[in-house]
This record gives C-alpha cells, sequence and structure tokens, in this order.
C-alpha cells in the first residue's frame, strides 16, 4: 500500500546525537563499519541535521557556517555530507523505514522516509550539501558518481544501529534538478516469523498448513507492491526447511538471505530469466521451488508443470483478490486443466497500519458510516472504532508498525470444475463466498473491530480500483 506522503512534527522525535567525529561507513562487501559513537541520547528539535544545528542559516556556528566556504570532500569523515548521512541512516533505522529518498528541487532538497507504507519528510539540508550528499552515497554503492544522465543501480552494506547491519539497494535517477536517489533497505527475517505473525486467522492458519504439508501443488500469494507478499514466502519456506528437503528460490532479486535455501537472483541480461531458472531447478532434485513473481506465459506454464510434476511450487502475482489470480493465471496463457490439477490454495493480502495504542482514541463514527463500510450489524450497537491521535511513543503519527490482512481460497473440487470451464473471476469469487471464504474487506473489518488499526485505514487498504 503507496499513501499519500505526510511530514512528521518535528517537535515529537528523539534521536541520538551525531558523534563529535562521524565514524567511518564502509561499502565493502562483507566489511560494515559503525554509524555512530556512544554520545547520549537527547531531545533535539531535527531528527537528521541536528549534527550541524542550522548550518547554511542565519543561526548557523560560525564553525559550520565556516565549513559551507570549504571544498567538500567525499572521502573524508569529518564533512558535513558525511555526517548528515550518517544521521539520516541512524534515524531510518531507528523507525524501521523501508525506504529513503533522496530528492532535489529547483533550489533546494528533501529527504523522506517511507515508514508503515507511507512517505514522511524529516529534513530539508542546507541546500550545498545536496551534490557531497549524493556522491558520498554512490561512492560506497560502488556507482560511477562522473555519469549522471542515466539511471544507476548499486548497493551498500553499513553497520546499522546496535550492532545491526543494513544493506541497501541503491537506484538513482536523473532528473530536472539532479539525480534523485532512493534507497531501500533489504530485509531481514524477524526472528519471531509465523503464520499468527503475520496476521491469519486459525482458519485460515488451517488452511495454509494443510497446502504446506502437500507433497507437491502450487500456492499463491497475490496483492499490489508492497503488501508483504514475499515475507508471507519466506515464512512458508521457513515453515518447510528441514535437511529431508531441497529447498530452491529464484527472485528478481533476492532480498532476504536464509539459510538452507538455495537462492538465486534473476540476471536478464545474462539470460538468467525465471523460466531458465526454474528449468535448471528442475535437474537439481528440488522439493520445494518458490518462484518471486510470475510474469509470463513460460514462467508460469513452467511453474504449473513443475507443481503437476511432484513438486510444491510457491509463487506471487499482482492482482486485486485471490478469486482473480485464477483469471489472471489463464489469460497469461496458462491451460484450464494444467492450471486445475495444480493450484492449492491462493491467498490474498494488505499490510494496515497498527495504531498506537498508547495514544488511540475511540471514534464518533455514525451507524450509517459504519454499515456502508460493511460492519455487521451486530457489532454496531454501542461500538466505537479507534482513530489515531499521535503521541512521543508514534512520533506524532498515531500508527506503529503494520500487519496483514488476508483472504485465504484452498482451491475445491468445485472450483475446479469452474476453472475447467474456464469461469470468471465473479463465478470463483461467488463459488469462494458459498464456501465461507472471507473477502480482504471483512478481513480488514475484524481488525478494526479488535482495535488493531483505523476504519479509515482498513477502507484505504482494501479500496478496489
Amino acid at each position: 500500500m503507496q499513501a499519500a506522503s505526510s511530514r512528521i512534527p518535528m517537535h515529537s522525535l528523539t534521536s541520538r546525537t551525531a558523534p563529535s567525529t562521524a565514524s567511518r561507513t564502509a561499502a565493502h562487501d562483507g566489511d560494515a563499519a559503525p554509524l555512530h559513537g556512544q554520545s547520549a541520547a537527547r531531545t533535539v528539535t531535527h531528527p537528521v541535521s541536528r549534527a550541524f544545528n542550522g548550518v547554511g542559516t542565519a543561526q548557523a556556528p560560525s564553525r559550520l557556517r565556516h565549513d559551507a566556504d570549504v571544498p567538500v570532500d567525499p572521502d573524508s569523515d569529518t564533512t558535513p555530507a558525511v555526517r548528515l548521512l550518517t544521521d539520516t541512516l541512524i534515524e531510518a533505522a531507528n523507525r524501521n523505514a523501508s525506504d529513503l529518498h533522496i530528492e532535489p528541487g529547483e533550489h533546494d532538497w528533501r529527504i523522506r522516509l517511507r515508514i508503515d507504507g507511507v512517505l514522511h519528510e524529516i529534513a530539508r539540508p542546507p541546500a550545498h550539501l545536496r551534490d557531497a550528499f549524493i556522491t558520498r552515497v554512490k561512492v560506497l554503492a560502488r556507482m560511477d558518481i562522473a555519469e549522471r544522465r542515466i539511471p544507476q543501480d548499486g548497493r551498500l552494506r553499513l553497520a546499522a544501529v546496535a550492532g545491526r547491519t543494513g544493506d541497501y539497494r541503491v537506484n538513482s535517477l536523473p532528473t530536472l534538478h539532479g539525480e534523485k536517489l532512493v534507497l531501500r533497505r533489504l530485509e531481514t527475517l524477524p526472528a519471531q516469523l509465523s503464520l499468527d505473525a503475520l496476521g491469519l486467522d486459525s482458519i485460515q492458519r488451517d488452511a495454509v498448513k494443510a497446502a504446506i504439508r502437500a507433497p507437491h501443488g502450487l500456492m499463491l500469494v497475490t496483492g499490489p507492491t508492497g503488501s508483504g507478499k514475499t515475507l508471507s514466502l519466506y515464512c512458508f519456506l521457513q515453515m518447510l526447511n528441514a535437511e529431508s528437503r531441497n529447498l530452491c528460490s529464484v527472485e528478481d532479486p533476492s532480498e532476504i538471505q536464509m539459510a538452507g535455501i538455495n537462492q538465486v537472483s534473476v540476471r536478464e541480461k545474462a539470460g538468467l530469466t525465471f523460466a531458465v531458472a526454474l528449468r535448471a531447478f528442475l535437474r537439481q532434485d528440488p522439493d520445494v521451488i518458490m518462484v518471486g513473481e510470475i510474469r509470463d506465459e513460460e514462467t508460469a506454464d513452467v511453474a504449473v508443470k513443475a507443481a503437476q510434476t511432484g513438486h510444491l511450487v510457491l509463487s506471487t502475482l499482482h492482482t486485486n483478490d485471490a478469486p482473480a489470480a485464477v483469471a489472471r493465471l489463464m489469460d497469461i496463457g496458462v491451460a484450464p486443466y494444467n492450471l486445475a490439477a495444480a493450484l492449492r490454495v491462493v491467498t490474498a493480502q494488505r499490510l494496515v497500519r497498527r495504531l498506537c495504542v498508547a495514544c488511540r482514541v475511540p471514534a464518533n463514527e455514525s451507524g450509517a458510516a459504519l454499515r456502508a463500510a460493511g460492519v455487521p450489524e451486530a457489532h454496531l450497537d454501542g461500538w466505537h472504532p479507534y482513530t489515531p491521535k499521535g503521541c512521543i511513543a508514534c512520533h506524532g503519527v498515531g500508527y506503529r508498525g503494520r500487519i496483514g490482512v488476508h483472504q485465504v481460497m484452498p482451491v475445491s473440487d468445485a472450483m475446479r470444475e469452474l476453472i475447467v470451464a474456464r469461469a470468471g473471476t465473479l463465478a470463483i469469487a461467488k463459488q469462494a463466498q458459498a464456501e465461507h471464504v472471507g473477502t480482504l474487506r471483512e478481513a480488514a473489518l475484524a481488525r478494526v473491530r479488535d482495535g488493531t488499526t483505523s476504519l479509515a485505514e482498513a477502507m484505504a487498504a482494501t479500496e478496489v480500483a
């Protein structure tokens, strides 16, 4: 879910101060350096550029005003740009941001973090630091600092807060006012990853476990970009990961490293596509195959046939809900009889933000509004959903973290008959409803009823275009 940008109240942020001498960052493979020293924490008015205290403004200390007048060496560890990068990465780690956006403007530039799916502006640093900041990132990511006319990709590894190592995928984009950078944090597998942690209810967990226990078949996870599909697949892989099984995965690229999995990254320029990797897997005596995404007929055909020949295949699609995934595969070119024989379960999902329990307050929603949202009549009497307020604990946002809402559709014999008959999405959805498969909206409203999220968040996450 990609929500609109918002700005975090600066007065509510607390972070560590920057050390007097910024620590060296490293981009070499396997070498990670600390981002900050041992300075004490304190409340500040600006979380990222706190080391500058107004550099570039009339209130800047004389030492920092002088910094603006001297040439900036991007390889020095004491330059303002390096300290700004250090502070930005610390703030991103503390806030669990998934992406960092470095955006140039005509006369200034800004830094935004994507936190729980929403972009928040955290700083507009002095204009004279922009080029040195971007150069520093490109150096660490081993990108060509002289090339500013075409997009580039890079990758860097840094030691984050409290000894945690952070891997980032970096992309540059030439815009009218200079290069825009996006640093995507490459996820690590949560220590407590489970079906319950993903947000599935007991009935949904049982359906997923039944599919995972099967010796062969196709399991699909569907949803838009950023809905947590990859994490769900890795949860399934973790449940299957055992000495007695050979597990192989192919992704574009592989973002989460897991011991015991033979992981492959797509390299289309070298001819290593999803379909090529899949065919190679079939000669590697696999038990379980994970395909990051089914994008074309060739990949879909190989995946479905692998699922029919004694392998458990996990993959993702981009559709609005579970019934639409069936129609999507047939549209790609999968033969209906092959799909009906292979498909075991389809799960659709979205991510909703969790309300901050420290500051959430009851909302004064009318009965008519709740009925329009789909809240059952039985839940209307005396019940009110919670709404965000904002406090220090959640940095004034009102939300902290996210959780999945799911639609889990096991493929029954009746559905297989519909698939063979080339039935459309509507017919499959009607059959799913008859088999008591809930919708994504119903799953989201269940999270509203138990106080996990707000009505507005649930509605936005499950809105169908």
